[in-house]
């Protein structure tokens, strides 16, 4: 399976280790009551600002390649660091200290941090599903001659998901309510997404959620698509943000202004340059050419999709990962 790898190249990137998991209920205990942010502030030279940017080495952040690549953020005057971290697990915490002044995490894991107390702020979309039941960039997938043919035969299954309580279970739970079928009967098992075809062919689980390049690996494999619980809970689901904390955001906004003109930028150019978009996949991923040239490219829209987001906080709640009432404004711009 291709694994990510740390690239070389004009953008600036380090595999430093963050804070981890563990660090992260302390951090919402410590930023409870109050602003969080303190770490080193960026540091300014002939009217450019160092910034530093976490991020996912997945398909889901290529605009913000290109748009370094294409000097949007130079022209903001910002001069970016793309920090690499193995999920929102540690970058949360690391914006929220101070560590990377924006991050990018996928948008359950942003509303669950939010209804912890954790002072973030989105500062930008990241990106969203393409809204095509069969043709998104993830999807649950099972065996070719598997008896489980749609949502509804879900229900009463054991799936393997990346993440457990996250956005993976909450719209797998949602596509298959949805479809007539009860998704309190799943049983979710927590795998990395390199592992789960596997797990499906041996059978030790029934279904798995992936994402790509990991979906057309396995539809490669011959596996079948059951349903994509992105699209399939909402065409405009916005899956994933880039975010900074609260504190700095109100300390800089003049930054932050230009770093969210820079992403949509970014954003505008990877969506009307597919080519370019996976072509830059190889300068921070490790994905096989072949699979690069066939995998479904997610949407990159300009501006976060609210009603999705308020949809995905709804499905959290619903699910009783979140338990205080959503406070949207804090956390959207």
């Amino acid at each position: 399976m291709p694994r990510p790898h740390a690239p070389t190249g004009a953008v600036q990137l380090r595999r430093r280790s963050v804070l981890a998991l563990g660090a992260f209920a302390t951090l919402v205990t410590a930023a409870g009551c109050g602003d969080g942010g303190t770490g080193t502030a960026p540091t300014s030279s002939g009217g450019v600002t160092k910034v530093k940017i976490g991020v996912i080495p997945i398909v889901d952040v290529a605009p913000i390649y290109l748009g370094v690549k294409q000097g949007f953020f130079t022209a903001e005057g910002l001069d970016v660091t793309l920090e690499t971290a193995q999920g929102g697990a540690a970058i949360v915490p690391a914006v929220v200290s101070g560590q990377y002044q924006f991050g990018f995490s996928n948008t359950t894991s942003l509303l669950l941090a939010n209804s912890q107390g954790l002072p973030l702020k989105v500062a930008a979309a990241g990106v969203a599903s393409t809204g095509k039941e069969g043709e998104d960039f993830g999807a649950v997938v099972v065996k070719a001659d598997s008896p489980i043919k749609t949502a509804k035969d879900l229900a009463g299954k054991r799936i393997a998901v990346n993440t457990l309580k996250n956005i993976n279970t909450t719209t797998i739970n949602n596509v298959v309510k949805k479809a007539g079928g009860d998704p309190s009967t799943i049983s979710f098992v927590e795998l990395a997404f390199p592992d789960i075809a596997a797990a499906v062919a041996k059978g030790d689980v029934d279904a798995g959620q992936v994402v790509e390049p990991f979906l057309t690996i396995a539809t490669g494999q011959g596996f079948r698509q059951v349903v994509s619980n992105y699209a399939g809970t909402d065409a405009d689901l916005t899956v994933g943000m880039y975010f900074t904390s609260q504190q700095f955001a109100q300390q800089n906004p003049k930054l932050v202004t230009a770093f969210t003109a820079a992403m949509q930028k970014s954003m505008e150019y990877a969506a009307a340059h597919p080519d370019e978009v996976r072509a830059v996949l190889s300068t921070y991923t490790k994905i096989d050419p072949a699979v690069q040239a066939k995998l479904v490219l997610p949407k990159w829209p300009s501006a976060v999709d609210r009603d999705s987001v308020q949809l995905l906080g709804d499905l959290a709640k619903a699910d009783g990962l979140i338990t205080k009432p959503l406070t949207l404004d804090t956390l959207l711009p």
